[in-house]
């Protein structure tokens, strides 16, 4: 592909996609009067991450532009819209890098994955479109990269003007990188400058062996960030880069939400600790704003500059750095980082007009009626009480698993469904409920499976669960606004159906399930059952104790829409049907009310 400057950007030295520029020079008075001081350049990197599926700047869920308290603004028009006014400023060249989570997020996302996916003649990805018309010159995987399966990547990736990274994805086949690990592109400094050669080197993130465990087992491995980095930094020098950058899909916080078994989930501040050589690094997956950040490296003692731009193209990160030349060799003589508010300019009509069809069919898409509910159903507060809309979750789940598994071996055992509260503002109103409703209340592309758990396990399971939960003394106020701990996310919250049971977070983490019954009778803890559960639970995801098991249930059914079959079969949502009153949060024995 070769755009209008006469760049080619496939190859794996590649040339600036900005336009060559007057170099910047910075005052000084010995440059001024004729002194030996080198020129200085500005080099410009632009970062964006996490835009999960938002090219417009759309709420599908509630059919309106996009709004919150802050009156952000979201998706890769806005994005391109900054991107281009940063462009037509800048005094030397800009690349525009992208940290991953790209193609899974929305509706728009979801449509064309799911509903009408793309092909290889055909359909091409609104992400594509949209990312091809704001120009990046690299794109790094995400963890959500890989949700729909190594096919809708592949071609995903090959609508693309332009590389995606991910050096630490390695082909279980080969043994080798999966996918491109870095790109070397010549830019030139200045209209008849210097040549500078910028490494760009992509880290996905290894939490993808366990979320997305059915799509890649057996396929491709991953491998530690910071090793890969430590690999191919150096050879990346080696082969005539001037300057490093990294674009990493894992956060800087050096946890981890899953177990030891896998490599840190966000090691970001690590690498650039402990790796010499990496001049900058654009990361994302923490959905979090870091305008600046910068680490020192225990080897060289430089200083690295580290940046996130938020999450769904709120953000923009700018990177600024000055160079000089001497001696045949680039030094980077000044960095500096920040983040621009998207919410500053209007959407690019390019970006908006290429994806315009795909769009308005998503919309129209979501705004089908499925089903007419005789009450308005919230999930609002759905994370501390049980509801109606959670239980309508489990009642497809159970439903689907106990048809599933008539006439077999485990037709004998009874089916527990576990669900969490993934959205506060999900609401089915009364009358008619639309695919968008139900896609509010089931906001990921998860698919249903079934394991067998004993009581016991079932019991450590809730226990696990109930950490989300803020240990509440006597006396002390009840505030549904801070009685969860804020360091669990709420996707990281399970309830049950078909148990009843007791957590009473008067007790410490560990000690919190005090009832566990089935029809008011305790329940043997060497009694099995069939549990409903997502895939993304089921392999590990979030930690919890006992599910990773081979599945007695696994037929690739997404969930949300399994959801909407359930609503359209019957016609009517009506809580009588599948909501029962079986788990409550209690206070030294006592029920909290709310």
């Amino acid at each position: 592909m070769n755009l209008s400057h006469g760049i080619s950007r496939r190859g794996v030295l590649a040339a600036s996609a900005a336009t060559a520029a007057a170099p910047l020079v910075l005052a000084d008075p010995a440059q001024a009067g004729g002194g030996k001081h080198p020129q200085t350049y500005r080099l410009t990197v632009l970062g964006t991450s996490d835009t999960h599926g938002n090219v417009y700047n759309w709420d599908y869920y509630r059919d309106a532009e996009y709004d919150d308290s802050a009156h952000n603004d979201v998706g890769v028009a806005k994005l391109a819209a900054l991107v281009n006014k940063l462009r037509a400023e800048a005094t030397g060249p800009v690349l525009v890098l992208d940290a991953g989570d790209t193609i899974q997020g929305t509706p728009l996302a979801t449509y064309y994955a799911k509903q009408e996916p793309i092909t290889e003649t055909g359909e091409k990805h609104p992400m594509a479109r949209a990312m091809n018309v704001l120009d990046y010159d690299a794109v790094t995987l995400g963890n959500h990269e890989f949700n729909y399966g190594l096919p809708l990547l592949n071609l995903w990736i090959r609508q693309l003007g332009f590389p995606a990274l991910a050096a630490n994805a390695i082909s279980v086949k080969t043994g080798k990188p999966a996918f491109t690990p870095y790109v070397i592109k010549k830019v030139s400094v200045g209209r008849h400058g210097p040549t500078l050669r910028v490494g760009i080197l992509g880290l996905t993130n290894p939490g993808s062996a366990i979320w997305d465990r059915a799509n890649v087992e057996g396929k491709i491995q991953f491998t530690d960030m910071i090793a890969t980095a430590a690999k191919w930094v150096p050879i990346m020098r080696a082969r005539g880069a001037d300057v490093v950058f990294i674009s990493a899909h894992g956060g800087d916080s050096g946890t981890s939400s899953y177990g030891p078994e896998l490599p840190n989930e966000n090691p970001t501040a690590l690498i650039a600790e402990q790796v010499p050589g990496i001049d900058a690094i654009l990361f994302g997956h923490a959905h979090r704003e870091v305008p600046e950040r910068f680490v020192t490296n225990l080897t060289t003692g430089e200083q690295v500059l580290l940046s996130e731009p938020s999450r769904w193209g709120m953000r923009l990160t700018k990177m600024d750095f000055d160079l000089v030349r001497e001696k045949g060799c680039w030094k980077i003589t000044s960095k500096a980082a920040t983040t621009l508010n998207t919410n500053t300019v209007e959407a690019d009509p390019k970006v908006l007009a290429v994806v315009r069809r795909q769009h308005e069919k998503t919309v129209a898409y979501v705004n089908q009626v499925v089903a007419n509910s005789t009450e308005t159903l919230s999930a609002a507060t759905s994370r501390y009480e049980d509801t109606p809309i959670l239980d309508y979750i489990n009642k497809v789940q159970t439903d689907t698993v106990t048809a599933a598994l008539a006439g077999t071996e485990y037709a004998s055992l009874p089916v527990l469904s576990i669900a969490a509260p993934f959205s506060r503002t999900a609401v089915f109103p009364q009358g008619e409920v639309k695919i968008k409703d139900v896609a509010g209340l089931y906001i990921y592309d998860n698919t249903l499976e079934a394991v067998v758990l004993t009581a016991a396990e079932v019991k450590a399971y809730l226990e696990y669960s109930a950490k989300f939960f803020v240990t509440l003394a006597p006396g002390a106020p009840v505030d549904p606004a801070t009685i969860s701990d804020p360091a669990v996310p709420d996707y990281n919250y399970d309830v049950f159906s078909g148990v009843d049971y007791d957590i009473d977070i008067a007790k410490p983490v560990g000690s919190r399930i005090t009832r566990l019954q089935i029809g008011g009778v305790d329940v043997d803890p060497a009694a099995r059952f069939v549990v409903a559960v997502n895939n993304y639970r089921r392999s590990g995801g979030g930690s919890f104790p006992g599910i990773v098991k081979t599945q007695v249930y696994n037929e690739q059914q997404e969930i949300r829409q399994l959801l909407i079959d359930w609503a359209q079969a019957r016609g009517v949502i009506d809580p009588a049907d599948f909501f029962v009153k079986n788990w409550q949060l209690v206070r030294d024995g006592v029920p909290i009310t709310f």
